[in-house]
């Protein structure tokens, strides 16, 4: 028997992301149905990037096969690692060395168990991804990367330092500036991976196909069986 584990986070208020609910139609106020307008951030909570994200001649999201979004993934324990801790190819040298071509890559930090992901410390300390690690999956030929993290150590500067994100060069956006460039998908912001029992599991994320857009929500799940 197959077993489901959702790795998406809760779409709900966030100081970091819009989002919100707004009732249009009301059963309790006479009308048939009730009929809300959802509005949120394409790069917020549990989400896909599009190439158009960071390329200027990427695909939008809706353009992305699904295949890219789907198959076998491995999970690579690095919850060892804490607050401000670089993810680097040594790690992935001695904690994946089994990853192989096509695979899809999960790197378990387990930053949401030890942050909250709705306090400004998960972003502000996170641990982050190094550029000799995007340097070892991309040689790797792996499909697809998720974390439960923020992924590049600029974003901590939104709460750290505001307003120098936006000064820094191009390329500090380490996985956008590593990964799109190679046909590689992302998927930002898992939750759960610590419910997940077995190294390697069927993985889909399923990006909603949105046309023009530069990212949308999914609903990630993993299956073991």
């Amino acid at each position: 028997m197959a077993t489901m584990i959702d790795l998406t986070l809760p779409t709900k208020r966030h100081w970091r992301w819009f989002a919100r609910v707004m009732k249009w139609h009301s059963i309790e106020e006479g009308d048939h149905f009730n009929h809300t307008y959802i509005t949120a951030n394409s790069h917020g909570f549990t989400h896909a990037d599009g190439p158009n994200h960071f390329l200027e001649d990427g695909m939008d999201i809706a353009s992305v096969p699904l295949e890219r979004y789907w198959g076998e993934a491995i999970v690579i324990d690095l919850t060892h690692l804490g607050a401000n801790d670089g993810i680097t190819a040594e790690e992935l040298e001695k904690h994946a060395s089994d990853v192989k071509e096509g695979d899809i890559v999960l790197l378990r930090t387990d930053w949401p168990l030890k942050q909250s992901w709705e306090s400004r410390d998960f972003w502000g300390q996170a641990p982050y991804t190094d550029r000799s690690a995007c340097d070892w999956l991309i040689a790797r030929k792996v499909k697809l990367v998720g974390y439960d993290y923020p992924p590049d150590y600029v974003l901590r500067y939104e709460v750290t330092q505001p307003g120098k994100q936006e000064t820094v060069a191009k390329e500090e956006n380490t996985t956008h500036d590593a990964f799109f460039k190679e046909g590689i998908a992302v998927i930002e912001y898992l939750a759960n991976l610590d419910k997940i029992t077995r190294r390697r599991v069927e993985f889909f994320a399923l990006p909603i196909p949105v046309v023009g857009a530069d990212g949308a929500p999914v609903r990630a799940v993993a299956i073991e069986r």
